[in-house]
Parts: structure tokens; sequence; C-alpha cells
């Protein structure tokens, strides 16, 4: 095995050495170049040709290490399969995980043309050629050039991490790539309406393990208007919805950006749009890809913003967000952090003057028993297309239910008739009476709240087992900068509040 200073050494399974070739950092995440791996050039009918390298990554390796393969004229198919070990580890120690993903003759310049795929941790081999590839990887010809397998130490042991890389070419005549079809960007709607929504899912294109089908009757049973596909650093699946999207069901399009700095949605992006994922908080990258995620249509969504897997706590800041992922999946500890925090982004935009950003939750339901819809944004817009339902998250006229069965009617009422809903402002003297009313159907056993900017000022009693309920509260703008509605369940620990059942965005009171 050929050694280098850097602590990693890769070698032929023929035993030739390959160095490591450069170490660098471009105002992205610092990234590893090792030694390329040549193949001869095809001959007519010539047999499927194999070579398997090997190397170590010791701790502290880069994010990201590209093995690079001189790809020759007349190959049909590229195929990888890689292992790695898995040693024990000390309790507290985070042990051995290896991403993997593709890149084409192209190059893997960052945000550039030539991604063709990653996987991350979810498969041990994959293929990509004209006609077909595996999940989460890029259809079309395997041109001549020098591609990259680029891998990702996600967490290295004390031990390092000596993993194995097997790559095959087959060589012949390439299939014919499809054309892309992708789902409209319009339903059948019921104009200025309020539309059930789950924006965070992922099928087998990246770490799930259900179709597109089985993901869109799932969503039909919870009674969704709509959903947005959010592959873990992929858009191989957009072309793949076309077939599950109808009159009932709009289905947009995005991707879940995944850094080693936090997770971000991109809601609702142009077909067939792509976001790097290759960057950290310190690298300054993260506000080029937002906009890139905006010129491309989407919302910038972060997400689970203070979940505790490694790399998942986000890191950048709010200042890109369009909306935040409060809820994500099952309510949890991290959920109620997450929801303190922005509560607390509320009084801060209140005392600063400055534009709010709302709240939203989604399922990240991945495979089964994970609930698809549980829990899901409901939205109030003009119609079910794509644009709409974007424009009432974006404003905030929304409210977050763990089910279809929980529906919110929320407003605050003036002296003089003025009135505001959920996402709006109630535009009153700050000495007026204001009448704030909460209808709520299908919450059996729950309780009410009314937060504002002072906190929890109004606790209803339980709600009865017919689930229905109207809760009012009287107060003023000089009392009450916003107010803001939560159903909890009961406590299971006093005097501790219960999970979430449901929760809405607020209603400000008052001029701005």
């Amino acid at each position: 095995m050929c050694e280098d200073d850097h602590g990693t050494g890769i070698e032929t399974s023929d035993g030739t050495g390959i160095a490591r070739r450069a170490l660098f950092v471009t105002g992205a995440a610092a990234a590893l170049t090792l030694g390329s791996v040549t193949f001869a050039s095809a001959a007519a009918g010539q047999d499927p040709e194999t070579k398997t390298v090997r190397g170590t990554l010791p701790t502290g390796s880069p994010d990201f290490v590209y093995v690079p393969l001189e790809v020759p004229h007349g190959v049909r198919e590229l195929h990888v399969a890689y292992t790695y070990e898995k040693p024990s580890v000390p309790a507290g120690t985070a042990g051995n995980a290896l991403d993997i993903g593709l890149f084409d003759e192209r190059g893997t310049e960052l945000g550039g043309a030539g991604f063709r795929g990653w996987s991350g941790g979810a498969r041990t081999e994959f293929f990509v050629r004209a006609d077909d590839a595996t999940p989460g990887y890029i259809p079309g010809p395997v041109h001549p050039g020098t591609w990259h397998i680029a891998l990702g130490p996600y967490t290295v042991a004390p031990q390092g991490l000596p993993y194995e890389i097997t790559i095959t070419l087959t060589y012949g005549e390439p299939g014919e790539t499809p054309r892309p079809v992708y789902p409209p960007e319009r339903a059948k709607g019921r104009g200025r309406a309020w539309y059930r929504g789950d924006c965070h899912l992922h099928s087998w294109y990246s770490d799930g393990r259900r179709t597109p089908a089985e993901i869109a009757a799932l969503a039909r049973a919870a009674g969704l208007d709509f959903i947005n596909t959010s592959e873990h650093n992929t858009h191989s699946a957009h072309p793949h919805w076309a077939d599950q999207a109808g009159d009932d069901l709009l289905i947009m399009l995005g991707e879940e950006v995944t850094t080693r700095n936090g997770h971000v949605v991109a809601l609702g992006t142009d077909p067939g749009t792509f976001v790097d994922w290759r960057y950290r908080a310190r690298d300054n990258r993260f506000g080029h890809y937002a906009r890139r995620i905006r010129r491309a249509g989407g919302l910038v969504v972060p997400a689970h913003p203070h979940a505790t897997c490694v790399g998942c706590n986000w890191k950048f800041g709010f200042g890109e967000a369009d909306a935040i992922e409060v809820w994500n999946g099952p309510y949890t500890p991290d959920d109620e952090v997450a929801l303190a925090d922005w509560d607390s982004m509320l009084v801060a935009s209140v005392r600063a003057g400055h534009d709010w950003i709302p709240a939203m939750g989604n399922s990240d339901a991945h495979r089964d028993p994970d609930p698809v819809g549980s829990p899901q944004t409901v939205v109030l817009a003009d119609d079910l297309t794509r644009e709409a339902v974007q424009d009432g998250i974006r404003a905030g006229r929304s409210y977050v239910a763990e089910s279809k069965l929980i529906s919110l009617d929320f407003s605050a009422a003036g002296p003089k008739g003025e009135h505001a809903g959920i996402g709006g402002r109630l535009e009153v003297a700050p000495d007026a009476p204001v009448t704030v009313r909460l209808d709520v159907t299908g919450a059996p056993r729950c309780t009410a709240r009314f937060v504002t900017d002072q906190g929890v000022l109004l606790t209803s009693a339980v709600i009865p087992v017919s689930g229905a309920a109207t809760v009012e509260w009287h107060t003023t703008a000089q009392y009450a900068a916003y107010v803001r509605a939560e159903l909890r369940h009961e406590a299971a620990v006093a005097p501790l509040p219960g999970a979430l059942a449901a929760f809405t965005n607020p209603i400000f009171l008052g001029h701005r």
C-alpha cells in the first residue's frame, strides 16, 4: 500500500500504488483528490473490466475525498460497489459512516454540471448508463474523460476508516436517454381555500424505502392536497413523480440539501434543479445556494434546526430562510426547543420592526411505520398551484396539525369591524379592545393555549371528547404584540407542557 503524509493510502487490486494527488480548500468544504484509476481503451467486443481500490481515511479527514476514474471511449455502463469497516468504538464516540456519490467528466466544481448522483450511505452499489441508473443517480451517456467517485467520510472511528471500491466498466453501444416528464404545477383546487400538505418526504431515490406510488397513496389517505419531494442531495426523483400527480394531489419538486452544518428543504423548485451541499457555515457559501433555490422558484426552509443527529443541527443562521420547519415528524424535545427558538425570533422581529419568518411542520417520513402527513402544514392559498401554495407558506397563512382530523379557525377582531387571520396584522390603536377567537375541531382532550410576546397568557379548559371547542380572549395591542394558538395533548410529566397537536402562525396586533 502506498501511504502519504496526509495519512491516506490507496492501492489498486494488482498492488500498484496510487498516491494522494491534492488537498485543497476552494471556499467550500476541504476536499482530498487521490490519484487516478485508469482503464484500458475499449476494443470491439471487450468483456467488462473491473478494478478494485483500497484505502484508509484517518480521523479528521476532509469532508469529501474524490477518486478520479479515467473512463475510455465505448463504455456503456459504469458500476461502483463499495464496502468499509465498522469497528467497535467506545461509548460516546462516533463510528465509521461513509457516504458515496458520482460526478462525470464535466468535473466536481461546486455547483457545476458534473453531478450524476448521490446515495449517501443508503446503498452499497450503484450504476449509471444512458437509459437507466440506480435511484439517486441521473441516467445519461457515459462519456470518456475523468469521472470522480465522491466519498463523504461522515464520521470516522479512532481506528480510521478502511474502505474498498470496486469499479466495473461494461462496453458496448449506449441506450437512449429517456426524456424527463415532470408533474404539472397545478391541481384541481377549490379556489381560495385551506390546503393540507407535507413538504419533507423521502423515497427510495435517497434513503427512504417507499416508492413514489406508495408515498402518493399515503398522502391521499392522510388527506393531503399537496406534497414536496425532498431527497437528500439529489434531484434524480423529479422525473419519477409525474404518474402520481392528479387533480386531487399537487406534487412539487425539491431537494433536502444535506450539509455538514444542517439540512435545508428546497421547496418547490423548477424541475431538474440541483442544489449543491458541499460546504459548511464557515465557508460562507450558503447565501449563494439559498439564492440558487429562489432563482429556481423555490422556498428556503431550514429543516429540524435543533435535531441531535450528527450534522443535522442548523448552523447557518436564518437570514436566508423563507420559513422554518419547527415541527419535524413525531413531536420530540428538539421540536419543543425549535418552537421556543422560533417564538424568540418573533419577539425579535417585533422589537426590530423587521419581517418575521413563518413556521411549518412536515413528517420527514422515510419508511414504514413513518406516517406521511404527520404533521402537516395547512395553508390558505388562492388555488392549488405551486405558486399559490408557496405564497401562502411565505406569508405565514398557515397552521400545523398532527393529522387531517384537526381543523382550526383562528382570528382577531377590533372594535370597528377590523379583522385579521393567521399570518395577518390587525391594524388597531394600541388601547383598542381586541377579541381573539379560536375554533377547534378534531382535538379531543387537548388544551388550547394563546401565546404572545410575553408568553402563555391563556390556557383553556380541556376540550371535550367531541373534539370541538371555541376559545375567546380579550386583549389590546399594547398588551400583546402578537398572538398565536397552540393545541397541546395532556402532559406526560408535569409541569412540562404536553406534546403539540397543532399550532398556528401568529396574528400581529397594532400598527407597524
